[in-house]
């Protein structure tokens, strides 16, 4: 995940998963809607950001739902003070 203060409010969301990641499109994009999901739920914690989430490892089609639970872990790591 990449995060910058958002340009403009409110933030945008990104999600870059690559073909080499998940080779079908349908695993692809059943993963993006999942991490949707995720940042929807958190949406209004995080409009003061610009984030990018990036799969950068290989996803097998039974380990969408573990990548997705990934997800409000680094949002949290995100929103947390420092």
């Amino acid at each position: 995940m990449i995060a910058a203060p958002a340009a403009q409010p409110p933030g945008r969301v990104g999600f870059v998963i690559a073909r080499k990641a998940m080779r079908l499109a349908v695993d692809r994009n059943r993963l993006r809607r999942k991490l949707r999901e995720t940042v929807r739920a958190a949406r209004p914690a995080i409009e003061a950001f610009d984030v990018i989430v990036r799969v950068r490892r290989s996803v097998a089609r039974a380990e969408i739902g573990a990548a997705a639970a990934e997800a409000p872990r680094l949002l949290a790591k995100l929103l947390a003070p420092r």
